[in-house]
This record gives structure tokens, C-alpha cells and sequence, in this order.
């Protein structure tokens, strides 16, 4: 098992070897979230994070990063175990995973259909992908210095890039895909979509939670926020059929 930010250093990989992702499960579903929602997937969730959101729901990919190594030729042969086209790569956050451009570009030559699902803080830099999953944190997701010491202020600092996210914006489809609470997230939401290109319809407000109860709560009010300014409301489907726990 290994950190987020270790450096593995060794001689370097060498011509033609097959260099191993760490990742912390591949499972197949259906999609929960975005314009895909209801899709059978197969998820590959790499390890490691450079953000460390107050409310994350997969800490085990983010705050204490764990899994095995894979090479590309293992995850292929266990993306093709399960027969689906699509094929989800999600985090912590996938580009800061070691040869994570090769393993895209293996899933590409492969046939599949491709969604990253990022925080937007780092530049796509040519990666295969179909649609953009775009997901920049708002003020709220900030952990305290207390919970996270310098994490505090290194996730305040990356959490919204509109550089990066304007260059995966131009390059790709994409969902614009925000986790909010309340108008407060809102009005932060809005103010900071003024200078980036967006259009309204790819905008999914996803309610924050981690229970059906919370979600719909959350939804109703949400519900509204759409009405007026013409995005769209988001749904956390694979909690609501299956509680939040992993392999879903």
C-alpha cells in the first residue's frame, strides 16, 4: 500500500514495460450520477488525491489512500470480465494516478467509451476520454485545519482552477457536475460560473449526503434552483438503491 504523493522512485520504467497503476477497486454498476445515469459500468478507482474534501465519500481513495498495483494489461483483463462498453474512471483523482494517460489510451484502443471523473485542478494533457466529468469543489468542501493540518490550505488553494477546467471544457464533451448544499453553495456556484463558458444544461446539481433521506431533502429544495436558472438537478442513484458502500 502506498501514499498519494510518494514518489516511486526506482531506475525508471524501462522500453516497452508495462508500468502498474495503483488502484483501490474496479467494480461494475450502474452509473449513479450525470447524463449517463443508469448505464452498466465498469468503475475503476484509482488511489490517491490531491484535494481532501470535508465531506468525501471514498476516504479509502483520498485521505488514506490504499489499494494494489495493477498494470494496464490486468485492468483490461478485468474491465473485459464483465462485458460493458463503458467504463468510469474515478478517484480520489485519476490524473494524479501514475500512467494513467497509458492505461486511457489502452481503454481507448480498446473499444470502450470513456468517462473521467476529475476535480479539474490538472490539465487533461491529450488524455482518451469521451466526457468530461468535471467536478471543482466549492468553499464548503474545505476541511478545517484542525481535521486536516496543511491539507487545510493546500485544498482551499487548488479546489476551484477555472485555467484547467476552461482546457477540459475546450477539448472534451463534458458535465459540469458540483456537489452543493444549500442557496449559500448557490450564489457561490454562480458567481464563479460568470467567467467561464458553461452552458446552463450541462450544469447537474448534485445534493450533498450520503443517505436517501438527505439527498431528497436536499433535492426538493434544489428542485427550484433549476427551475430558475435552467440546470439541472442531479440524483445519487446508486445510493439510493444501495446505501453508501463501496463496490457500488
Amino acid at each position: 500500500m502506498r501514499g498519494v504523493c510518494e514518489s516511486r522512485l526506482d531506475d525508471g520504467p524501462k522500453k516497452g514495460e508495462d508500468q502498474p497503476v495503483l488502484i483501490s477497486e474496479i467494480f461494475y454498476s450502474v452509473q449513479g450520477e450525470g447524463e449517463l445515469v443508469g448505464v452498466p459500468s465498469v468503475f475503476i478507482r484509482t488511489s490517491g488525491c490531491n484535494l481532501r474534501c470535508a465531506w468525501c465519500d471514498t476516504p479509502y481513495a483520498s485521505w488514506k489512500p490504499e489499494g494494489a498495483d495493477m498494470t494496464t494489461e490486468e485492468i483490461l483483463r478485468e474491465v473485459a470480465r464483465h462485458g460493458a462498453r463503458h467504463v468510469v474512471v474515478t478517484g480520489g483523482e485519476p490524473m494524479v494516478a501514475r500512467e494513467i494517460h497509458e492505461l486511457l489510451a489502452a481503454l481507448r484502443a480498446d473499444g470502450r467509451h470513456i468517462t473521467i471523473e476529475t476535480a479539474a485542478t490538472i490539465p487533461p494533457g491529450g488524455a482518451a476520454c469521451d466526457l468530461a466529468s468535471l467536478s471543482p469543489k466549492l468553499a464548503h468542501s474545505t476541511p478545517n485545519v484542525e481535521k486536516a493540518g496543511a491539507w487545510s490550505a493546500r485544498h482551499e488553494a487548488a479546489r476551484w482552477n477555472a485555467s484547467v477546467l476552461r482546457e477540459w471544457m475546450a477539448q472534451y464533451p463534458y458535465q459540469f457536475k458540483v456537489v452543493v448544499r444549500n442557496r449559500a453553495d448557490v450564489e457561490e456556484l454562480t458567481a464563479n460560473l460568470r467567467d467561464l463558458p458553461v452552458l446552463a444544461e450541462r450544469v447537474i446539481l448534485m445534493p450533498e449526503g450520503t443517505t436517501s433521506e438527505t439527498i431528497a431533502e436536499r433535492s426538493r429544495e434544489l428542485a427550484e434552483v433549476c427551475k430558475e436558472t435552467g440546470w439541472r438537478l442531479g440524483c445519487r442513484l446508486h445510493v439510493q438503491l444501495w446505501g453508501n458502500k463501496r463496490g457500488t
